[in-house]
């Protein structure tokens, strides 16, 4: 049995602690916002957050989030009745998805770049947003990263309603024992020739 915090909510599953967290939360908590693209941690369409630090959920094993936070697109807003997360109504507003199906993964990558750099430059999110959309419309997604990050500036909000959850530092990481878990990722193709 592995109990996760996902969402908020503690749940308990019946599943083997090398299943990965795609798995676990598509089958086993009906949770499908969250999309299978490759398996191997390329394209980002799986990405969640973990402790406020994206993550590629198809190649995570569940008991590597025993005791963190997990967050995904359900829990960032407009599931239940929520209001829409800053970032879901610039998504809309620059008519970012095309297919959409990488769409929840972009959204959490995004989520958590602007939980630690509330003011991310061009760089910035170039350098946070890995995943791969293949309709191309890199352009769109900076450009409404950078609206989400107007709206949210202009209201400041805790990081429960960024949609992740609080973010340590390294400093903080070092002096209270904790470990951010990463992942290397293949730099995403050449975003020139994209939608605009």
């Amino acid at each position: 049995m592995q109990t996760l915090n996902v969402n908020g909510a503690n749940r308990t599953v019946d599943v083997a602690p090398e299943t990965p967290l795609l798995w676990v939360l598509r089958d086993n908590l009906n949770l499908v916002g969250t999309k299978f693209g490759c398996g191997v941690a390329a394209c980002g369409a799986c990405s969640v957050t973990v402790d406020g630090v994206a993550q590629r959920s198809c190649v995570l094993p569940v008991s590597a989030v025993q005791g963190k936070r997990v967050r995904t697109i359900e829990g960032l807003g407009g599931h239940d009745g929520a209001p829409l997360h800053a970032l879901q109504e610039a998504w809309i507003a620059h008519s970012v998805p095309q297919c959409g199906y990488c769409q929840s993964g972009m959204l959490m990558t995004a989520a958590a770049l602007l939980a630690v750099k509330p003011a991310p430059t061009d760089t910035d999110i170039d350098q946070a947003m890995t995943n791969i959309c293949r309709c191309g419309t890199y352009q769109r997604i900076r450009s409404a990263i950078h609206s989400a990050a107007k709206t949210l500036a202009a209201k400041p909000l805790s990081s429960e309603a960024l949609g992740v959850d609080a973010v340590k530092t390294p400093t903080q990481q070092a002096s209270s024992g904790s470990a951010t878990v990463t992942f290397n990722t293949p730099t995403a193709p050449t975003k020139a020739g994209g939608a605009s």
